[in-house]
């Protein structure tokens, strides 16, 4: 029978089972933590825990928070354990668990609640995990959406926020008036440069309010970028059971995640951190080269096998990965286009780096589906693969390739159209009728601007990406991928 997780099963966990390496009693926040989901708990929890685990870092334990009503959810489930974590690592060589127990409060989902522990002096660093659409970006110009009705709506009200960004200043405000020193504003999001975003977010939402404050945040204020890495799968009945039946361990609300972790962050924290570096966190003075390396080798090599293994019929990830057409593909691209136009990084090997994304893409333990990677293109592509097509054709390089991803993107697009594979993306609409468009008319494609931009009027791309849908009718995606790679060899 599997034990109830909570404090007093620390010392009778099952075997196998790895504790807290450390007494929790002696343990004093530092942190404040907004969305407390599974990849916080998977990465900068399992960090700390580790940290706390050496003896290091005692008074930067965690204060969980969140404003939504799956947060009040999640709040429960934790509570009833002690806050405490079982974190199951996916390796395919033999499946770990370990109780994480990093967290020791979760406030209360309520607005004036969490702002209180804003201002306690003990918070040095609040941390966000809110996705990469929490940050109210216009798509149009890339700054902080102003015109949002959320946001609208607390800067009409600003004693009683409703957003992330408006319980922010909020506290911020509060802090400064007490003469306390702000605390450190930190994203965990997975966007580019999330530093420089949430700093946006923060000091546009505060200029709607009261501009004075506004200047004394960015003059003040300290939003270190950070790269965070590690695929952490949604927790459901399945691996609430794998933990009981394979660790034997009752945890409501575990966590599943890759053997993989990778954290680097900018070193700006005004009123101090954690030794991460301790535990194999690396802190750089500018984490711009690897966000780039993540973005267009990791996230861009997901999307670049994504489409193919689609129109193949492939579901799963790992799946798609013993497919040696998809996997030469998905190198063949990398090594061809993408690793050439990538700024250099010191001690950073980019091929070791594209091989260890492969194979954590191949992990079947993972069950990660190709219908998630394909959600959200004309979100993801702009971000992901774009960039480098933009790069290349200034250099000069070839695009022949990137054109292809493109190409499989669109097809994929029309093939939603059929009814047997539902179109996940905002722009559902208009991709679908652009994508069918483009059987005839290749340019209907790239004539998305709010997708492409300006790259529909790039000739050397335009005609690279025709070529790759009239190859893609004539023989197949099979077929193609085969073509490039040989081309490439």
């Amino acid at each position: 029978m599997a034990i109830t997780l909570d404090n007093a099963a620390l010392s009778s966990l099952p075997e196998g089972v790895a504790a807290p390496e450390y007494d929790r009693a002696d343990l004093t926040p530092g942190i404040l933590h907004i969305g407390v989901g599974n990849f916080h708990r998977a990465h900068m929890a399992w960090y700390l825990d580790r940290l706390f685990g050496q003896g290091e870092g005692h008074d930067w334990a965690i204060v969980g928070a969140g404003i939504k009503q799956f947060d009040a959810a999640r709040r429960e489930a934790l509570k009833a354990q002690d806050w405490l974590t079982t974190v199951v690592e996916l390796d395919p060589a033999a499946l770990t668990a370990r109780v994480t127990g990093a967290m020791v409060d979760f406030c209360e989902i309520d607005g004036a609640a969490l702002v209180a522990r804003m201002v306690d002096p003990a918070i040095r660093i609040v941390s966000l995990t809110i996705t990469e659409g929490g940050y109210f970006v216009d798509a149009e110009t890339g700054g902080f959406d102003k015109s949002n009705t959320e946001i609208a709506a607390d800067a009409q009200n600003p004693e009683d926020p409703e957003t992330v960004f408006g319980l922010l200043v909020k506290g911020l405000e509060a802090r400064r008036d007490a003469g306390l020193e702000p605390f450190t504003v930190m994203s965990c999001d997975n966007l580019p440069e999330n530093g420089h975003v949430a700093k946006a977010a923060v000091v546009g939402m505060a200029e709607m309010i009261d501009p004075e404050l506004a200047a004394w945040i960015g003059a003040n204020v300290a939003f270190p970028s950070g790269m965070v890495d590690c695929i952490t799968p949604a927790t459901g009945p399945r691996e609430i059971a794998l933990v009981q039946d394979k660790f034997g361990v009752d945890d409501k609300a575990p966590v599943v995640c890759e053997p993989f972790r990778q954290w680097v962050l900018e070193d700006t924290f005004p009123q101090g951190r954690p030794a991460l570096e301790k535990v194999g966190v690396e802190f750089v003075p500018d984490v711009a080269p690897y966000e780039t390396m993540k973005l267009r080798i990791l996230n861009a090599g997901h999307a670049a096998i994504a489409y193919p293994s689609a129109l193949l019929g492939h579901h799963f990830v790992h799946e798609g990965m013993q497919d040696p057409d998809i996997t030469a593909w998905l190198k063949a691209l990398m090594r061809s286009e993408v690793i050439p136009v990538l700024p250099e990084i010191a001690g950073v090997d980019f091929d070791a780096y594209l091989e260890k994304s492969a194979e954590r893409f191949a992990n079947p333990e993972v069950g990660d589906t190709i219908a998630r990677l394909c959600l959200d293109g004309s979100n993801r592509q702009p971000k992901f693969v774009l960039p480098t097509v933009r790069e290349a054709l200034e250099a000069g390089s070839a695009v022949q390739g990137l054109a292809l991803e493109v190409a499989l993107w669109c097809r994929y697009c029309a093939e939603t159209t059929k009814g047997e594979i539902t179109l996940e993306d905002e722009r559902a609409e208009a991709l679908q009728a652009a994508a069918l468009k483009a059987q005839t008319d290749p340019s209907a494609f790239l004539a998305l601007s709010d997708v492409f931009g300006r790259l529909g009027e790039a000739p050397r791309f335009v005609e690279a990406f025709a070529a790759a849908l009239a190859d893609l009718d004539e023989k197949g995606p099979r077929a193609v991928l085969q073509e490039y790679v040989a081309a490439q060899a």
